[in-house]
């Protein structure tokens, strides 16, 4: 059962990225920055909705029960770093492969560092080249 605070520490629906197409748009023509810990792809929208995010967690990451960790912390990561990103931005946060656990404090520090070096990246969507 959830409690009254509950309701507040989730991510609505509204900044969430729900289908397929959604998730295309973005790494078609979005820009992409590389951290340690994870990889940020970043599509400015022209309609200012609020930032929407998107995670994608591949099997290369373990079972089911640690990519759904994965995905809980980034959520988290978001949601408490979603004040302080644009209102115009769909984005898309892929976990880099690693051995350890990721540490939440690290995830949030490197949100907020990828999503300006993103923006500012040249070119957009895949195949392009990196220098």
């Amino acid at each position: 059962m959830t409690g009254p605070g509950d309701a507040r520490a989730t991510l609505p629906r509204l900044h969430r990225l729900v289908t397929q197409q959604h998730f295309r748009t973005v790494y078609q023509r979005g820009r992409r920055a590389t951290g340690q810990w994870l990889t940020v792809v970043v599509l400015p929208q022209p309609v200012a909705h609020g930032p929407r995010l998107g995670v994608s967690v591949s099997k290369d990451h373990g079972g089911a029960v640690r990519r759904n960790k994965l995905k809980r912390l980034l959520r988290e990561a978001f949601r408490l770093e979603r004040h302080g990103l644009a209102a115009d931005l769909d984005l898309v946060l892929i976990p880099r492969q690693r051995a350890e656990n990721f540490p939440l404090a690290e995830l949030r520090a490197e949100l907020v560092q990828l999503v300006p070096r993103a923006l500012q990246a040249k070119g957009g969507g895949r195949g392009r080249k990196h220098s």
